[in-house]
C-alpha cells in the first residue's frame, strides 16, 4: 500500500497569538500595540484585547510612562493549560529570547 502525500493544512501555527504577544513583550517592555500587531499579524483592536487577557490573567502589568505603556511580564506565572499547568513560563520565554525579532513591519509568516 503505497502512502498517499497529504497537501499541507494552512492556517495554524505552533504559538498562538496570545505567546506571541507575550513573547514580543518580554523582549521589549515598551513595544507599541502596533508593533504588537505587525508583529503577529493580526489588527491592533486583537492586540489590544490579547493584553488585557494577559493582564487579566495575571501574566503582565502595565503602567504609563510618559507618552508610552511600559509591561512587566510575570515570568513566574504559570502556564493556563492543565497539561503544563506547574511549569512557569519563564524557561519558555527563555527559549525565544535568544532568537532574533523578526524586523519592525514584516508581518509573521
Amino acid at each position: 500500500m503505497s502512502e498517499q502525500r497529504r497537501a499541507p493544512r494552512t492556517g495554524w501555527t505552533f504559538l498562538t497569538h496570545h505567546a506571541r504577544v507575550l513573547v514580543m513583550i518580554s523582549r521589549d517592555a515598551e513595544v507599541r500595540l502596533r508593533d504588537l500587531a505587525a508583529g503577529c499579524g493580526v489588527t491592533e483592536r486583537a492586540v489590544q484585547a490579547i493584553v488585557n487577557d494577559l493582564e487579566g490573567a495575571g501574566y503582565l502589568t502595565r503602567s504609563r510612562r510618559g507618552r508610552r505603556n511600559h509591561y512587566e511580564v510575570a515570568r513566574h506565572a504559570l502556564f493556563r493549560h492543565l497539561a503544563e499547568g506547574r511549569y512557569e513560563i519563564a524557561d519558555f520565554l527563555e527559549l525565544f529570547a535568544g532568537l532574533p525579532p523578526p524586523p519592525r513591519g514584516s508581518p509573521s509568516p
